[in-house]
């Protein structure tokens, strides 16, 4: 089988497309045939030494993807293979596959932790599986962590909420906007031009503001003069001193972004204090437990609705690649392309 494969970290060049065995699931694990693998930043930015320093070994890269199960690995003692809900020829899509492993999907065939596979609810592209993963379980950590929030999403959880969206062009700006519409907030977005006010727009976003011709805290506080309850911000080194002008008082911000890995950002205590605001920063991968799952149980249930769709008509232009051109899709996505860099794996 083929696949994309790196011994040592840097530039895209170190990305190489080998031949390796097709391996056998263990206990507990699921072997994927990967249609489609999603990139993410994280995935250059662990290619390129900002996760693992000196690799050990040879290493696949990606988190996300959608594919179709092969074959299930022996359940494990005092379970059984029917309990997990999983069946040979089963339409998925992956979360966090490279995390703690040396296996992603930027691969022919991807075994898998059975918590990491989930079904693809019928009807829903293997596009829409494989961009998923990083950006909506994001998405969804960030539109609950304010105070009284649902710990899951569901129509009707976010009705009398306003949020402000910073970034409403990008991969997780255009997941938030999607599932807190879904979830029936009123949506605010900041874009940076006006293709991008097109894309946020598609995406379901209320009122967008072009942050580079608009003052940003006077448009919010026009349209929301009571202030947004929820902040889901890309920069908050940039963006801080205008949330904290159109923040409820009690509001939160939801932080999920650096653009470097030593970014520091500078807090207005008082300015803090006055609104009993809360900075809430999300990494997806060191949320709880129960988290990761209510967001995973959410974000299925959003697709089942129709709610996540993907390309240029809901707001997220797709960019692809073939397998072997894995490095370019990395350069594209490190090159901040706007919307959905994927790779098509198989058929």
């Amino acid at each position: 089988m083929k696949a994309i494969m790196y011994n040592r970290t840097g530039d895209s060049s170190v990305l190489e497309l080998r031949e390796k065995p097709l391996p056998e699931p263990g206990e507990g694990e699921v072997r994927v045939k990967v249609v489609v693998s999603g990139v993410n930043p994280t995935d250059w930015k662990a290619r390129a030494g900002g996760t693992y320093g000196a690799l050990d070994g040879w290493h696949v890269p990606n988190q996300d993807g959608a594919g179709i199960i092969d074959a299930l690995g022996p359940a494990a003692p005092g379970a059984s293979a029917e309990g997990t809900g999983l069946e040979p020829g089963q339409r998925v899509w992956l979360w966090d596959v490279a995390h703690g492993s040396s296996e992603g999907t930027a691969q022919e065939y991807a075994v898998v932790p059975l918590h990491k596979v989930v079904p693809l609810p019928e009807g829903v592209p293997f596009d829409v599986g494989a961009s998923v993963g990083i950006p909506a379980l994001t998405a969804h950590r960030a539109l609950t962590v304010h105070d009284g929030a649902a710990a899951r999403l569901a129509p009707g959880t976010l009705g009398d909420q306003v949020i402000l969206v910073t970034g409403g062009a990008g991969a997780v700006g255009h997941a938030a906007i999607q599932l807190a519409k879904w979830a029936g907030a009123t949506v605010i977005a900041t874009v940076s031009g006006d293709a991008k006010a097109e894309l946020a727009r598609k995406a379901g976003a209320d009122v967008v503001v072009n942050y580079k011709s608009q003052d940003v805290a006077e448009e919010v506080r026009r349209l929301a003069p009571d202030g947004v309850d929820l902040i889901v911000d890309v920069n908050a080194a940039a963006n801080l001193e205008a949330d904290l002008k159109v923040l409820k008082t009690g509001g939160t911000i939801a932080i999920y972004a650096a653009n470097s890995s030593d970014e520091k950002l500078t807090v207005p205590v008082r300015q803090c204090m006055a609104k009993n605001a809360r900075l809430q920063f999300i990494l997806t991968y060191t949320v709880t437990d129960e988290q990761k799952t209510a967001a995973i149980s959410a974000v299925t249930a959003a697709l089942a609705d129709d709610a996540l769709g993907v390309g240029e008509e809901h707001g997220l232009p797709l960019t692809r690649f073939r397998l072997e051109d894995t490095a370019q899709a990395h350069d594209e996505v490190q090159q901040g392309t706007v919307g959905k860099v994927l790779i098509d794996v198989g058929e």
